[in-house]
């Protein structure tokens, strides 16, 4: 069978030798499906897991066009914006302009929230040609008076089922509201729920669908495992596992922000390299995070959902659910950060008693059973030990309360005085 190459899907010269520079030899299988679509000027539909190559998807077509049309932005009029749900997914997508653009005369930006916008509002002052943004700093700044969209004939929402988990949905309506009627809009996302299909309506006018995978499938490349453990037993059993299994590019996914910061402090407490990213975090800290992550200079990133999505990092070789999910497309986005560009990953799941349900829709909605792994009790035999700290607090105890309670005299005796 023969492969598609890039050039076969009618790409312009410098946008080949961008993609040269940067080593792409040929095209992913939603590249070669999306980009002659796009090229056409019609309205897309999206399906695809992560690290599939979705931003050379609709960032090389929206180059193209752009280039053809031989327009100089004008001051605060972006002519394409690209929304995306996090910082971290808004800074790649920015990177992948840059690359896949060297070769053109196009200016972009990226705004997100987090940081001062005096930098954001100075290039969009100077005028430019793609826009990635998120959206609640985006409303800001046009509720400001710093941007205005009518100039914004191409769309593109990225990871749109992340956005509408976030709760950006109204945001969303409000930004495609002030965008040209006649425009060309792309969605993309790896899951397919009902508000994403009736958003999906709302804004695209008749357009194609590219599905590279089933919706919600994981890779099949992924080994998953659950174990049932105790919660109290999470964190040793996570120590152990990393230790035995070698693991050397690990991401713990949990719940909370302040889950988060407990197992990075207790991972680094234990000797494993370990940083910590969410929300509560700054831009600057999270990006030195991620990058220090890429270098190998830390061995595990623990994450939050949100702050995890705009992740793309190659080699990750696990990922670890310190907590279940409780939406279960949250489970397949969190394994989706191993197994990247044919890749084999593991995900390894910690289900406590109160989780037993979570795992169940999970099952449900991949439609295969996790492997349980029944041979992890011995792992865990550290937590039902007491640590050094419970050892030494009964004894505090003990010696404290003879000085508490005091012997009184039996009634009507009084203690002898010393003469």
């Amino acid at each position: 069978m023969t492969k598609t190459t890039f050039s076969e899907l009618g790409l312009a010269v410098p946008l080949l030798r961008a993609l040269s520079a940067e080593n792409y030899s040929e095209p992913t299988p939603i590249q070669a499906q999306a980009i002659p679509l796009l090229l056409d000027g019609g309205d897309l539909m999206g399906l695809a897991q992560t690290g599939t190559g979705k931003t050379a998807a609709f960032a090389l077509p929206i180059l193209q066009r752009l280039a053809e049309a031989k327009k100089r932005p004008e001051a605060r009029r972006p002519r394409a914006l690209i929304l995306a749900p996090t910082r971290e997914l808004a800074i790649q997508i920015g990177d992948g302009f840059k690359a896949y653009g060297q070769n053109l005369k196009l200016r972009h930006a990226v705004i997100y929230g987090g940081v001062g916008q005096n930098p954001q509002v100075k290039a969009l002052n100077r005028g430019v040609d793609i826009l990635v943004a998120t959206p609640g700093r985006l409303l800001d700044l046009m509720q400001q008076g710093h941007l205005l969209l009518d100039k914004a004939t191409t769309l593109v929402l990225d990871e749109a089922d992340r956005m509408l988990d976030m709760g950006f949905i109204h945001d969303v309506r409000k930004i495609v509201a002030k965008l040209p009627v006649k425009r060309q809009s792309l969605l993309f996302s790896a899951t397919m729920p009902r508000d994403v299909a009736k958003l999906a309506a709302e804004i695209l006018n008749d357009p194609r669908r590219v599905e590279v995978a089933p919706s919600a499938t994981p890779v099949e490349l992924i080994d998953q495992k659950v174990y049932f453990v105790e919660a109290a037993r999470k964190r040793d059993l996570l120590e152990d596992l990393i230790r035995e299994q070698s693991m050397f590019r690990v991401i713990v996914f949990t719940r909370t922000k302040h889950r988060a910061n407990r197992v990075a402090k207790q991972l680094g407490q234990a000797g494993i390299t370990a940083e910590a990213i969410h929300g509560n975090k700054s831009q600057n800290a999270r990006q030195r995070a991620l990058e220090a992550f890429r270098k190998s200079k830390v061995q595990v990133l623990v994450a939050t959902d949100i702050a995890a999505r705009g992740i793309d990092i190659d080699d990750v070789t696990h990922v670890v659910n310190f907590e279940l999910p409780n939406e279960p497309e949250s489970y397949v986005h969190r394994i989706g950060r191993t197994a990247r560009a044919g890749a084999s990953g593991a995900a390894l799941s910690f289900c406590d008693p109160s989780e037993r349900a979570y795992l169940r829709d999970i099952e449900k909605l991949i439609k295969m059973s996790v492997e349980v792994v029944e041979d992890h009790s011995q792992r865990t035999s550290r937590a039902s030990e007491p640590s050094k700290e419970d050892m030494k607090k009964p004894a505090r105890q003990q010696q404290r309360r003879p000085s508490k309670r005091r012997r009184r005299p039996p009634r009507g005796r009084q203690p002898k005085r010393a003469a």
